[in-house]
């Protein structure tokens, strides 16, 4: 279960990323209404909905998969720490009434959000 749980949090990070690119090439304004704003909202939700989860879920997958060791506990703790970051980056954008391509943009450029999906995709390999 713990796993699955970890390719969730993986896939909704991943794909609000993948998602936010396209966004981000489209030039809406912050004052544009439509569907893309409610679309928008819903990835950014999903990946702070996986953010949040994120410790619990890969202490729970390495847990599963090995135990944890000290090699784990470090790597687990910079996971944490780049989660909280991402989710504050995260928090920023959904905080704003109009979410601009701009403004996602600079979010796609933020280092903390491209860090916890190396982070991740290097644990999954690691538990593979």
């Amino acid at each position: 279960m713990s796993k699955v749980a970890l390719d969730e949090c993986i896939e909704a990070i991943e794909s609000g990323y993948e998602f936010l690119l396209a966004y981000a090439a489209q030039g809406f304004e912050a004052n544009q209404t439509g569907a893309h704003s409610q679309d928008v909202r819903k990835h950014l939700e999903a990946m702070a909905a996986a953010l949040a989860e994120l410790d619990t879920v890969t202490r729970a997958a390495t847990q599963e998969r090995d135990g944890i060791e000290p090699s784990y506990e470090s790597f687990l703790d910079t996971v944490r720490d780049d989660a909280v970051r991402a989710a504050g980056v995260v928090a920023l954008v959904l905080s704003r009434e109009g979410i601009s391509s701009q403004i996602v943009d600079n979010f796609n450029a933020s280092t903390h959000i491209r860090t916890v999906l190396t982070d991740l995709f290097l644990l999954d390999e690691a538990l593979k």
